[in-house]
């Protein structure tokens, strides 16, 4: 995608992610302008000075502010043109005690990108989503799941010309906040690694191929899609134990609200899935929108499931060793 007349947004811009974003955005393809939209002052203050300098970068621009805010977001989207929204707050066992912060914050925020977006010139939103909105059994998981459905279904209000709402699901983001793997290399320093259960497995994707991923179906979007693509699983186990293997394992039990295994495809979900080399597009169930059909890619099957723990790619101990190298510098 052509981005040299683009102005783009990122919510929830600071975050890992959207510096990732952000950084192949202005090295790879030189956006017009380009807004990081988040509620952290402290961290677009060090964005600004240490890592994005605006002496580097002219065309960077800093908004702070909340989706919860619908006011702020329609000041943020004046002229804006294409919208990456990643703004959400994650973790699962906080979701469990904190219910109605997330359900502020993933839902009613994403209502007010939505509807903000609608009264703009914004013309494509990708929104980020979660393997744990597929068969959610957690708040968190749920959220999203809500979030997915409200952008789907947005693009049935926003006529012929208006704008496309389509999201992005992917498992585990590798070095992203919270994520297991800078867990594990930190607890390697006390001698012991704590684990939840021995068989669980989780996706797991480098936070610069999320992004890359992300951009490249920025082009590829049309309009209510939800794009997945083909990474690998890994026990947590096998990971623990690549990163700390002098270490004791210790079993302490499932958290509140995870799973055993994660998906990204549902046995429901596969009636409307088509598999595209690398990746795959799950179709929207209605179209009360003008949209060309599909006519690419193998159509899956009912009972089709795309799993942590029946994949057929999982992460070699070189592949897992690479990953703890990135987390590490």
């Amino acid at each position: 995608m052509d981005f040299a007349d683009k102005v783009v947004l990122i919510t929830g811009g600071t975050g890992s992610f959207g510096k990732e974003c952000a950084r192949q955005l202005l090295n790879h393809h030189n956006p017009r302008k380009l807004i990081i939209f988040s509620r952290d002052e402290l961290k677009q203050f060090v964005m600004a000075s240490e890592e994005f300098p605006l002496s580097r970068h002219p065309n960077l621009r800093y908004f702070i502010g909340d989706v919860r805010d619908k006011d702020r977001l329609r000041m943020a989207l004046q002229g804006v043109d294409i919208v990456i929204h990643t703004a959400a707050l994650k973790q699962v066992p906080a979701a469990e005690y904190n219910p109605s912060e997330y359900i502020k914050t993933n839902i009613f925020g994403s209502q007010n990108l939505i509807e903000a977006a609608l009264e703009s010139s914004v013309s494509k939103i990708l929104a980020l989503s979660t393997d744990k909105a597929c068969a959610p059994i957690n708040l968190y998981g749920a959220t999203k799941l809500c979030a997915d459905k409200l952008f789907i279904a947005a693009n049935s209000y926003a006529g012929e010309a208006g704008c496309r709402f389509s999201i992005v699901r992917y498992g585990n983001v590798v070095g992203s906040r919270g994520s297991v793997i800078p867990l594990f290399l930190e607890m390697r320093e006390t001698g012991t690694v704590t684990i939840t259960h021995e068989e669980m497995t989780r996706f797991f994707i480098s936070i610069r191929n999320a992004v890359k991923f992300t951009l490249e179906c920025l082009d590829r979007m049309q309009g209510g899609e939800i794009f997945i693509p083909k990474i690998p699983s890994a026990k947590i186990i096998d990971l623990a134990r690549a990163i700390a293997p002098e270490c004791e394992v210790k079993i302490v039990g499932i958290r509140p609200g995870e799973k055993l295994h994660e998906m990204l495809i549902g046995p429901d979900d596969a009636r409307y899935t088509w598999e595209n080399g690398d990746y795959y597009t799950i179709e929207p169930t209605f179209t009360y929108w003008s949209r060309p059909p599909r006519v690419t890619g193998r159509r899956l099957s009912y009972g089709d499931v795309f799993a942590s723990n029946v994949n057929n790619r999982w992460l070699t101990e070189e592949e897992i060793q690479k990953m703890v190298e990135e987390c590490s510098r």
